[in-house]
């Protein structure tokens, strides 16, 4: 700055030059840091209006007196020693919000005439908010590749006359150039002759005549640095200064080196197809979309099954391929896990092209790509055909009803001669064999469970699981339950309830079901434990609280979700001791959905579960 005021340059071309620059500047005089110059730049960077000028920083920006930088501007007209900030973090107010910016800056010192006193500091800064948010997200959002985007360089310099006679350049501008100090005074084609047929020279001549500012994005520059001639890629803007008579007597240049993104930009673009071509290649259907899910991409296997063209929108697509029936659900669905920013996970049936009026089944997934604020930024699904396996399981599950059904009538049977064998042998005396035929009956009971929970998940799959509903005493049946699940077990089963339930409108059956299943479950996974502790309220909402806690094994954190599954049982080395086919809670859970509450459970792996379940207290309709 001093040797630009050494030059000719008259105070008012000075005072245009920094009102006029492409960069924020301003001028803050003596200790209170009054501000003399603000060009409107630094005006828009403040978020203030001109009205600033003439007051003390500290008024004009009350927001930035728990920052820094006060301190930074009196250690500058204190030691004389410029301070330059990078991408450094402010909080301005503009239009009435606090702001999180990012700036490039510099603190100089201004001295008075003779040099010998400092009276000020003038300020040179730059925005550097959406590069760094930039950044930012290009790290966050491509998939492991870190360190995509370094911290590009900052230059500025100023070239004099209709000769572009390099009449100032900072050290990064040098340092761009590959150059030294010597080149300062120079014509710009002989300080850098290398310039000479490229673009640049032609476009410093078009500004100065034309008194217009342009600005490139990106742009190529072959300069020798280091002593061989590299290609270079920046974001450069020339602009204009004009004395006041609004004629052109320089032109600023300022520059960012965005090589490295314009590089990662590249190399991005060649994994991206590299990845796309993997996508192409696999029997799955994969999508993307938007943080807002608007679909931007679909693989090959898409259009294969479609036959569609074109990305449709998601409303569109959803129209177009599904089954009438899944339409609700599935849009139900993404529109919770939107919210919520939450995969999913649904089964349903697209359009088969190749048959008349016929569908397959497709397992549909979908997971948010988060940045590290826990917004989502991208959304990634598939869908998988899966028809084969859903043909497959409705021959299951009617193999399993008609084998559950047809084995109920013999061991009906088998439990009649087991319950008369064991009544004559008692008759007889024979209290040995006595025994051995109630152990055979007990065995045929637990048979017999598992063929009524085998029938139980047919009719769930089938949608033929029915309620009866009726009027009952709730805290009644809860005491039948229990004094029928005492009589099988060591465990003291204890009853906590305020008798504030009283009369339900449900399925006494299904729900005394449900409770016998939780029950069973807590004595059967707390086989080191003698305490079952059963709970039930009436809550605020009009709903019955039912709770069966125990102190066995509990469950692990990444497990709890999964209890409520079709054939889930416990994992590990532990699997053998607990006998079942994994059905129980599985089916508890699909009646108490169609009771219209919800089942759920707390567990601390090592301390024990607390399995519980919400139904309304409904009243029957007039």
């Amino acid at each position: 700055m001093k040797n630009f005021l050494k030059s000719n340059i008259s105070q008012d071309s000075l005072v245009l030059l920094l009102t006029q620059a492409p960069i924020a500047l301003s001028m803050l005089m003596g200790d209170d840091f009054v501000i003399q110059v603000a060009n409107p730049q630094i005006l828009e960077l403040w978020g203030k209006q001109p009205e600033i000028i003439g007051k003390r920083l500290i008024d004009a920006l009350p927001e930035i007196k728990d920052q820094p930088f006060i301190d930074i501007l009196t250690d500058v007209k204190k030691t004389g020693t410029p301070y330059k900030g990078y991408k450094h973090l402010a909080y301005i107010v503009r239009n009435g919000e606090t702001t999180e910016c990012y700036f490039d800056f510099i603190y100089a010192p201004i001295y008075n005439d003779d040099e010998s006193e400092i009276i000020g500091v003038s300020v040179v800064a730059t925005e550097t908010t959406d590069q760094v948010l930039a950044e930012r997200k290009v790290a966050e959002t491509e998939y492991k590749f870190s360190n995509l985007i370094k911290e590009s360089d900052f230059a500025i310099a100023i070239y004099k006359g209709e000769d572009f006679i390099i009449d100032m350049a900072n050290d990064k501008m040098l340092k761009t150039w590959g150059k030294d100090k010597s080149i300062i005074g120079k014509r710009i084609e002989q300080g850098i002759p290398e310039l000479v047929g490229q673009s640049f020279l032609g476009l410093l001549k078009k500004v100065y005549e034309s008194g217009e500012t342009y600005a490139a994005n990106e742009d190529r520059a072959d300069l020798v640095v280091d002593g061989k001639l590299q290609t270079f890629y920046y974001n450069f803007s020339y602009q204009p200064l004009k004395n006041h008579n609004g004629e052109v007597y320089a032109i600023a240049n300022v520059a960012v080196d965005v090589t490295d993104v314009v590089l990662t930009k590249r190399k991005l673009q060649e994994n991206e197809d590299k990845y796309r071509n993997l996508a192409d290649s696999l029997p799955i259907i994969i999508w993307t979309a938007d943080k807002d899910g608007n679909i931007d991409y679909y693989n090959r296997k898409w259009y294969d099954y479609t036959g569609f063209t074109g990305i449709d929108t998601r409303e569109n697509a959803t129209q177009k391929i599904l089954h009438p029936d899944d339409i609700p659900k599935a849009t139900e669905l993404w529109k919770i896990s939107k919210e919520n920013k939450r995969g999913y996970e649904i089964e349903y049936q697209f359009k088969d092209r190749t048959k008349e009026n016929g569908y397959r089944w497709f397992l549909g997934r979908a997971i948010p790509i988060k940045d590290q604020d826990g917004e989502v930024v991208q959304w990634i699904g598939t869908c998988t055909d899966i028809d084969e396996f859903k043909q497959f399981q409705q021959q299951k599950d009617n193999f399993l009803g008609i084998a559950s059904h047809e084995l109920k009538t013999p061991l009906t049977s088998l439990k009649l001669y087991s319950q008369f064998l064991e009544k004559n042998l008692r008759k007889r005396e024979d209290d040995n064999n006595a025994v051995v035929a109630l152990k055979m009956d007990e065995q045929i009971n637990k048979l017999n469970n598992l063929i009524n929970d085998l029938l139980d998940v047919t009719k769930i799959q089938n949608g033929k699981i029915l309620l009866n509903n009726s009027d009952f005493d709730f805290e009644e049946l809860v005491t039948e339950v229990v004094e029928e699940q005492q009589m099988s077990t060591r465990h003291k089963i204890e009853v906590e309830s305020d008798n504030s339930v009283g009369t339900v409108y449900s399925d006494r059956h299904r729900i005394s079901q449900v409770i016998s299943n939780l029950i069973s479950n807590a004595v059967k996974y707390s086989p080191d434990s003698d305490k079952i502790l059963i709970t039930s309220k009436l809550t605020n909402n009009n709903t019955i609280l039912f709770s069966v806690k125990d102190f066995g094994i509990g469950i692990p954190e990444n497990k709890k979700d999964r209890v409520f599954e079709q054939y889930y049982r416990v994992s590990g080395s532990k699997e053998h001791t607990f006998p079942g086919l994994g059905l129980g809670l599985y089916i508890s859970s699909e009646i108490i959905k169609r009771t219209g509450g919800r089942i759920f459970v707390n567990s601390v792996e090592g301390k024990g579960s607390d399995f519980c379940f919400e139904i309304p207290k409904m009243n029957k309709p007039n």
